[in-house]
């Protein structure tokens, strides 16, 4: 605080700067929103983050009293996106939706552009978490996991693994293969539903998904599910088991998909809008829409978000680093 005597010494036009300095961001946080939010998406229409904001974006409008729209901006490995949203003002109107652990592997393996995944930006409340899916070809003489890593090594690098290039999957199944030590050929795509197509074309033997996307088809018995990467077998598919039921605990992969704002965002701004996103998620329509999708609705303070992005990244760095994975 500073001191009466040097407070009397300031000049007039100094005071009034010092004055506004100190008032501006709590005014400006109490009048919060008073104009439309964009939530930048740096992932293509129909990608869980891009679903995941479209279901959450108007219960947030409702709450917060202003529209809340969507703007996908994918490309360059999420760096498109990412850099429009870090270098935003940090009033609390341009937001991003992301997931870990995208939001702090890309930094480590994008070529053209990084950022600190905390230092440069606030993570503000988590909306949703999920597993993924391990899926097969159904002319694959395999009924189970361990049945597939035997065929697999039995005909080392005559099976191909699609996968959208620089996915969360992508790194998945690069983990499963480190773990159950087989060789089975990339084949990459511009994004997973490409490589899904190739897989019911015969192209490819492997692919790994979320469960919204891969359920439907394993269902009507044109894809056959091996195991989920998540702790617990999901609902919408229980008779598939667990990475960890399975055999293999060490692929395990559960994508917490949240909100975050530019560095600067004042705390009041960041709490209004986590408790908006809290707030929305008691709605039990929102929370049922989540859970069809192949997701669990998850809730929590940004500082909650914050400790889970910290610990993850612990986990996850040296995967990337043992994979050499890359995004573009």
């Amino acid at each position: 605080m500073m001191k009466r005597g040097a407070l009397q010494r300031l000049p007039a036009a100094a005071l009034a700067l010092a004055c506004y300095a100190g008032l501006a961001a709590p005014a400006a946080a109490q009048s919060f929103p008073d104009r439309p939010i964009k939530i930048i998406a740096p992932f293509t229409p129909g990608s869980p983050n891009d679903v995941v904001a479209r279901l959450i974006a108007p219960h947030m409008s409702s709450l917060l009293g202003q529209s809340v729209v969507i703007d996908n901006r994918p490309g360059g490995g999420t760096a498109i996106g990412v850099k429009a949203a870090m270098t935003a003002e940090p009033d609390g109107y341009t937001l991003m939706v992301s997931n870990s652990p995208t939001h702090f592997i890309a930094p480590l393996v994008n070529k053209t552009f990084t950022y600190d995944p905390l230092k440069d930006f606030v993570p503000i409340a988590m909306t949703a978490s999920g597993g993924l899916i391990l899926v097969i070809a159904p002319e694959v003489p395999a009924k189970t996991l361990q049945e597939f890593i035997a065929h697999a090594k039995a005909n080392p690098g005559k099976l191909n693994f699609g996968f959208g290039q620089g996915t969360l999957p992508q790194l998945v199944g690069e983990m499963f293969k480190l773990a159950a030590g087989v060789d089975i050929a990339n084949i990459p795509y511009k994004g997973g539903i490409q490589a899904v197509t190739d897989m019911l074309g015969g192209r490819v033997q492997m692919n790994v998904g979320t469960i919204s996307t891969l359920a439907p088809l394993v269902r009507q018995g044109k894809l056959r599910a091996l195991a989920i990467t998540s702790a617990t077998r999901n609902a919408e598919l229980p008779d598939v088991p667990t990475m960890a039921e399975s055999g293999l605990p060490e692929v395990a992969s559960v994508s917490t998909y949240g909100l975050f704002g530019p560095a600067g965002l004042p705390p009041a701004v960041t709490a209004r809008l986590n408790a908006s996103v809290n707030e929305g998620l008691k709605s039990e329509e929102l929370r049922a829409a989540i859970r069809r999708i192949g997701f669990e609705p998850h809730q929590g303070t940004p500082e909650d978000f914050t400790k889970l992005i910290a610990s993850e990244m612990k986990v996850w760095i040296p995967i990337v680093k043992k994979t050499g994975f890359q995004m573009n």
